[in-house]
């Protein structure tokens, strides 16, 4: 089914309408996984190629950055606006996270989507609230760090983008780095499963200040916003201590949590040096190694996380993707 929008309201109508932004730009909007399957059969058929942003909405210059590079690298670009209730734990983050599709279908056709995906829960679920019979989950890697402190969390991101991705078929799929574990958890499903996607990891996009961006930003009082610069900051001091040369993984992790309690009002649930592969602790601390550092923390009542290649080159602040389902 494809609706129109108008303000504040999504309207079901009985033929194919067009939503177009003040730049332009034709966005088609589905909200039925039949139409949005049946789009992209015809438009591989057609010879022309898919990219997937997969989203939970209220979008912002990260999420565009991923729109961006999808279009550089595809001929259609199929964005999914979906809050997706099996990754959350606890009823009040679902219900306080931010619904804005107005505003998403004319910031995604700005950059460069053609279809906005954006289905009712029951299109996804339809026997829900009842639980879903059937969902998909990586061991190992979705049970340690976000998967410890948010139980049930990427059990519910693996199923939704599993659902996603059979709807989709052959295509590129983006996922911004910021949820680094996110992004390991979903590349991991698709090779064991080969299913037919290619998966393209986008770096981070932060603030002038070192910020990265979030949907859950929003969220954030004013002295939250300057506390929450712990993280950034925090994984800064770690990578410093990274490429000193003589520091072990404890070190590291030590720094980082010394700069966090700098702040008080920020909660760290956790700061830890991981291997890039496996995001089990590192046991060494060598440039030739592919390491991350990855943290956690609640500052304001918002969990907010961010990561950081230690040996990376410095980025500017303004560089980095949202991760798409955080």
């Amino acid at each position: 089914m494809t609706t129109t929008l108008m303000p504040d309201v999504v309207t079901p109508v009985p033929h194919t309408v067009r939503y177009r932004p003040p730049s332009g730009a034709d966005v088609r909007i589905i909200e039925t996984i039949a139409e949005c399957a049946g789009a992209l059969d015809a438009t591989r058929a057609a010879g022309l190629t898919v990219g997937l942003v997969p989203t939970m909405g209220a979008l912002h210059a990260g999420h565009c950055s991923l729109f961006e590079r999808a279009s550089s690298e595809c001929d259609l670009v199929v964005v999914t606006v979906f809050v997706n209730p099996l990754q959350f734990g606890v009823p009040e983050d679902i219900a306080n996270y931010p619904r804005t599709l107005n505003a998403d279908v004319d910031l995604a056709g700005r950059a460069g989507a053609g279809i906005v995906f954006a289905p009712p829960v029951k299109e996804m679920y339809p026997g829900f609230p009842a639980p879903v019979a059937t969902t998909v989950s990586v061991a190992g890697l979705g049970d340690q760090w976000e998967g410890a402190s948010r139980p049930g969390h990427f059990d519910g991101v693996t199923t939704v983008v599993a659902k996603l991705f059979a709807m989709a078929g052959r295509c590129r799929a983006y996922f911004g780095e910021k949820d680094f574990q996110q992004l390991a958890v979903v590349r991991r499903m698709v090779g064991d499963l080969c299913l037919p996607v290619e998966i393209v990891g986008c770096p981070t996009v932060r603030d002038d200040d070192g910020l990265a961006l979030s949907s859950r930003n929003v969220r954030l009082a004013p002295d939250a916003r300057r506390a929450a610069l712990a993280l950034s900051r925090a994984l800064r001091t770690g990578a410093a201590m990274a490429t000193r040369g003589d520091a072990s993984p404890s070190d590291v992790e030590a720094a980082m949590a010394e700069t966090v309690a700098a702040e008080p009002s920020v909660s760290l649930d956790y700061g830890a040096l991981v291997r890039a592969d496996d995001l089990r602790r590192a046991t060494s601390v060598r440039p030739d190694a592919s390491l991350r550092l990855i943290i956690a923390a609640t500052v304001g009542g918002v969990r907010l996380i961010d990561n950081l290649d230690p040996f990376a080159p410095p980025a500017h602040a303004g560089v980095v993707a949202e991760p798409a389902l955080s």
